[in-house]
């Protein structure tokens, strides 16, 4: 009898210490996600910036080569304060998703969110020989966090731009609404994605993209296919892709409706 007491004082003793090592594994774990979660979201600010930057350099040479000209000059620095404004927006903008939290939704035109967009790339796109189609009623409206959504978008259009290069083709956004949801599309006619590589693209720092010229002068670093999904997410709603080598690739986005009760459908 006292050698079965010992026994189970001797479990208990090896319980509680196995238990305080759990504990103690899972406040590193905690940490080191901590850690991750701050190196994560600093790549993908990284990220975020670098598809402004270019745009921001392109305003302000366009106004220091043209310093006689006043008008042009102070529509560019006009551009300049706007870009600047909308990269604090997305700094904000992502802080916010990286730590869990809610942004106020509201309900904003898509044409027009589409059309800040490539006012903010300042880029002519038919320099690279794409053509751009925009088929998205004028009326639409989303139910979102406008400055997330463009962030989606813009990374989606930067993409299928690189994808293009240096060839060109066409490149479509269209969109349409269901009693549930607004179903957005953006699709290209560039090199397409391996069929291995489709299950892999939303993984952070899983990239396709090569050294050739890019819209940031760099090869991609996996990060901008992981945050649409992030935002997505976040509205509650799915991103899909289905792509076929050298023929495009073309981008699903399903995000819900608002109802008149307030909620989402």
């Amino acid at each position: 009898m006292t050698r079965i007491i010992e026994k189970r004082l001797s479990l208990h003793k090896t319980l509680k210490k196995q238990q305080q090592n759990n504990d103690t594994l899972k406040f590193q774990i905690s940490q080191l996600q901590a850690l991750a979660n701050i190196g994560m979201t600093t790549c993908m600010i990284a990220h975020e910036i670098n598809n402004l930057l270019t745009p921001l350099g392109n305003y302000a040479e366009l106004a220091l080569n043209n310093l006689d000209d006043k008008m042009l000059v102070e529509k560019a620095l006009r551009k300049t304060v706007r870009n600047c404004q909308q990269a604090g927006k997305i700094m904000d903008s992502m802080l916010a998703v990286a730590n869990g939290e809610t942004e106020e939704k509201m309900n904003s035109k898509l044409s027009v969110l589409v059309d800040d967009i490539f006012t903010c790339l300042c880029r002519d796109f038919s320099k690279d020989r794409i053509t751009v189609n925009i088929e998205i009623p004028p009326d639409l409206t989303i139910w979102a966090v406008p400055v997330q959504i463009q962030q989606v978008l813009m990374n989606l259009i930067l993409n299928a731009r690189d994808a293009m290069l240096p060839k060109g083709g066409v490149l479509t956004i269209k969109s349409h609404e269901t009693p549930q949801a607004v179903q957005i599309e953006i699709s290209d006619t560039g090199c397409g994605i391996p069929p291995n590589d489709l299950k892999n693209i939303f993984e952070p720092f899983f990239t396709t993209k090569t050294d050739k010229k890019s819209a940031t002068e760099t090869s991609g670093c996996g990060l901008g296919l992981t945050f649409c999904k992030k935002i997505v997410d976040v509205h509650n709603g799915s991103i899909k892709v289905e792509s076929q080598l050298g023929r495009g690739t073309a981008f699903q986005l399903s995000i819900p409706k608002f109802s008149q009760d307030g909620q989402e459908r």
